[in-house]
């Protein structure tokens, strides 16, 4: 109960902050709306030169479009706003102040900073899926819609591990600006599937920097491609992923000297 009041107590602030600047948000969707509009011109420029990509059709890129915008949205509206507070703070000793909240230290810094207006970029994922599918005419039972649920829920948990390891790494390295670069880099590879790749930059993303696991794993889950083994080992590797964030975040807050060093 007390999270859910945190997390409307953030939400109710950063929609005060986003209202205060109308003409910002205004431009910012309308910008979006325009790198969408690129987005889909170069899918159609690639698919007026050839049938497929890497085995998969059209309309199953454009469902993969949605599926790395659901993902982009997490990391746009909660992971880049909170690294740089984040990396601030353990600068200036204001870090102090999470710590010594009642609540999770993890929590607090995930959800202090929401770009509340992406919202927008989750209603056009939606859309983008949806009519990905359609255009692809592939028959999809109930379990695979659920599969496909659990795996972009499950890759999401995955990145958002990787993001805490990689930002928890200032509590020893103080100056280490730059901790989610090589992730921030490396998303655009989540637009494509994983298969138009060649094989060294595909078990990058699949296992070193994980994006394929958000985006390209669900779509193939949504065909129907995997099997339950795979599932559930997609959906074991989420879990342990977070298990081992929350280890190596509470492992850094001890090394963690405060404002007072």
């Amino acid at each position: 109960m007390q999270t859910l009041k945190l997390l409307s107590a953030f939400f109710k602030v950063n929609v005060q902050m986003s209202l205060a600047y109308r003409a910002d948000t205004v431009v910012n969707i309308l910008l979006n709306l325009m790198w969408l509009g690129w987005e889909l011109l170069s899918l159609n420029i690639i698919f007026n030169n050839t049938d497929t990509l890497g085995g998969w059709g059209l309309g199953e890129l454009i469902a993969l479009l949605g599926v790395f915008r659901l993902v982009n949205t997490m990391m746009i509206a909660l992971i880049w706003p909170n690294t740089e507070k984040f990396n601030q703070s353990i600068r200036d000793g204001s870090m102090d102040y999470t710590i010594l909240q009642p609540v999770n230290s993890m929590f607090l810094v995930t959800f202090s900073r929401i770009t509340v207006w992406r919202i927008w970029d989750l209603v056009l994922a939606v859309v983008l899926i949806v009519v990905g599918v359609n255009m692809a005419e592939e028959v999809t039972s109930a379990a695979q819609i659920l599969t496909f649920m659990l795996l972009s829920l499950s890759g999401m948990i995955v990145i958002y591990s990787l993001w805490i390891v990689l930002i928890a790494l200032t509590f020893w390295f103080v100056k280490f600006d730059n901790n989610v670069t090589i992730l921030q880099a490396l998303m655009d590879a989540g637009r494509y599937p994983a298969t138009v790749y060649p094989a060294w930059l595909r078990v990058i993303v699949t296992f070193i920097i994980p994006i394929a696991v958000a985006t390209t794993i669900p779509l193939q889950a949504l065909r129907g491609e995997l099997s339950v083994i795979q599932v559930l080992t997609f959906l074991g590797v989420s879990v342990l992923s977070f298990l081992i964030a929350t280890r190596v975040w509470k492992t850094g807050l001890k090394q963690y000297s405060g404002a007072s060093s």
